[in-house]
Formats: C-alpha cells, sequence, structure tokens
C-alpha cells in the first residue's frame, strides 16, 4: 500500500502558498508614480480611475488591468461615470491612481463628485520605504487678530 497523506500535506501547503501570494499582486494598467504613504490596504477594487501627469483621466472597470483596457475619461463624463456606477453597484468602491504630480484640486474633484453619488474611494499609494519617509513636520502657524 502507498500512504497519501505526505503528499496531501504538500499539496495543502502549496495550495496554501499560492493564496497568500496572490493577494500581494497591486494591478498597474496605467504607469503613474504614486505618493508615498506609511500605510498600505489589500483592497481590490472592482473600478479604477487612473490620473497621469499631464492631468488626462482614464478608467476601467472589473479585473481588467492592462493598459489597452482603459478608457477615457473627460472631466465632464466623471460625474456621470459616477453616478452609472453607483445605479450598478453601490457597495462597491473606487481606487483613484493620480501621479504624485497630479494638483490636490484634481484629486478633490474626483472625490467630491464620488461623494455627492454615495461612491467609496480609496487613494492609491506605493509604500514608503524607511530610509525616505520622512513624516512632514507640523508647521508652524500664527493667528492675526
Amino acid at each position: 500500500m502507498f500512504s497519501m497523506a505526505s503528499m496531501t500535506d504538500v499539496i495543502f501547503l502549496l495550495l496554501i502558498f499560492f493564496m497568500v501570494t496572490s493577494t500581494f499582486v497591486f494591478p498597474s494598467a496605467l504607469e503613474v508614480n504614486l505618493p508615498q504613504s506609511s500605510q498600505q490596504t489589500a483592497l481590490k477594487p472592482t473600478t479604477r480611475i487612473y490620473i497621469d501627469k499631464e492631468l488626462n483621466m482614464f478608467s476601467t472597470r472589473g479585473d481588467s488591468i492592462n493598459e489597452g483596457d482603459l478608457q477615457p475619461l473627460p472631466p465632464e463624463a466623471l460625474e456621470p461615470f459616477m453616478a452609472t456606477l453607483h445605479q450598478s453597484d453601490p457597495s462597491q468602491f473606487v481606487a483613484v491612481y493620480a501621479d504624485e504630480t497630479v494638483p490636490y484640486r484634481s484629486i478633490v474633484d474626483v472625490l467630491d463628485k464620488g461623494s455627492r453619488h454615495g461612491i467609496k474611494i480609496v487613494l492609491a499609494t506605493k509604500p514608503a520605504s524607511n530610509s525616505d519617509y520622512q513624516p512632514a513636520a507640523p508647521a508652524a502657524t500664527t493667528q492675526q487678530q
């Protein structure tokens, strides 16, 4: 008789290994230089909005992460796009991949239009290396009387 106990142990270990390592894959369809953050989340968004350094917006839905699957998203189409997302699935969230050179106003515009339609939005960042990450010192404020 041949015992299969050790073989099943190996198969289960391989299964666990592949399940754990597959959660570390972060999709990137458009090459944007993300800002750094000291904390990361492993949420998998169903919809992504990309803003490149020229302020061009693109969107992709589902699990497609190829650059060829990106759809141009003009600024005037952003609000109808958010409304369509909310109608299709109110519980989904959107990940915004914005280049670190994008003005804050453009990112806030996307966040504002998403919140008007009840869309949960997360900002994609890259992990900060310990040597590069320097928390910002609080700025001195003065009050005028």
